[in-house]
């Protein structure tokens, strides 16, 4: 009896033994989940409050024949102490003009205002459009805005390669006080130089995805960027792309640079 007690008395404290280890096994797996978690959103922010680029280049839309319809495009941003102002100018195929100011605060929230063709005076967008196709292209309003890395809700999942770049995998889901159309956004980040690669949003309502690739990867005073971004929404033929084909990634831009009614192209004097 007393060699029986003896051996359950120490099946007992083996057992208590593996329940301690495994318990400080997932401990260290979520320590490090977290620890990753904080890099890839602190990563991420931090690239977007220290944008202060002026960019040029073409919006294109590519049919499913192989058509495709061509916009000059210039835009600017710059994080200020209340948050990021992007300001961007479509033009063409004809004269017109589609000019946006996007305003993003530190907590993500997001106004849109749109000065449109044949209107004479900017107007904040209704939240309504914020989906419609910017010039008939697969990009949307606030696809010109990256509020999905200050939504509330963000969970690290598996790591994943993306081509050959190893990613960290970011879900993003918006919380009741965000506004927008996504239900979701899955972002894969290269994990050296913290910039996404591939990014899929979620419509809310429809399910439908849509799908942002991000080429020619590059960095310029310290700052990486793409030089193309290709968007495609799911079930629709063509995509559309947007390249950027000059500019600078420390334009020194200040408040008066985004006044919705002046022009975005490059100016001779920098300010």
């Amino acid at each position: 009896m007393a060699r029986w007690a003896n051996c359950a008395f120490w099946t007992i404290q083996a057992f208590i033994a593996l329940l301690m280890l495994l318990s400080l096994v997932y401990a260290s797996r979520a320590f490090a989940a977290d620890t990753d978690l904080a890099t890839v959103l602190t990563g991420s922010r931090e690239r977007i409050e220290k944008l202060d680029y002026r960019a040029s280049g073409r919006l294109t839309r590519i049919e499913g024949n192989g058509k495709r319809t061509n916009y000059k495009f210039a835009a600017k941003a710059r994080w200020f102490p209340d948050g990021l102002r992007v300001l961007s100018e479509i033009s063409g195929p004809g004269s017109q003009k589609t000019i946006l100011l996007l305003h993003m605060s530190e907590s993500g929230h997001v106004t849109i205002e749109a000065l449109l063709p044949g209107e004479k005076t900017a107007s904040v967008l209704p939240f309504e459009r914020w989906n419609d196709p910017l010039v008939g292209t697969d990009f949307s309003y606030e696809d010109m805005v990256e509020s999905q890395f200050f939504w509330k809700n963000q969970e690290l999942l598996a790591p994943e390669k993306y081509g050959a770049r190893d990613c960290f995998v970011l879900e993003s889901k918006p919380g009741p006080e965000d506004r927008t159309y996504y239900d979701s956004a899955t972002s894969w980040i290269d994990r050296r130089i913290l910039f996404p690669v591939h990014m899929v949003e979620t419509l809310r309502g429809t399910g439908q995805q849509k799908e942002f690739v991000y080429y020619g990867l590059r960095q310029e005073g310290g700052a990486w960027s793409a030089s193309q971004v290709e968007a495609k929404i799911e079930g629709k033929p063509g995509s559309s792309i947007l390249e950027i084909e000059g500019g600078s990634a420390k334009a020194n831009l200040g408040r008066k640079d985004f006044e919705i009614g002046q022009s975005t192209a490059h100016e001779e004097t920098v300010k």
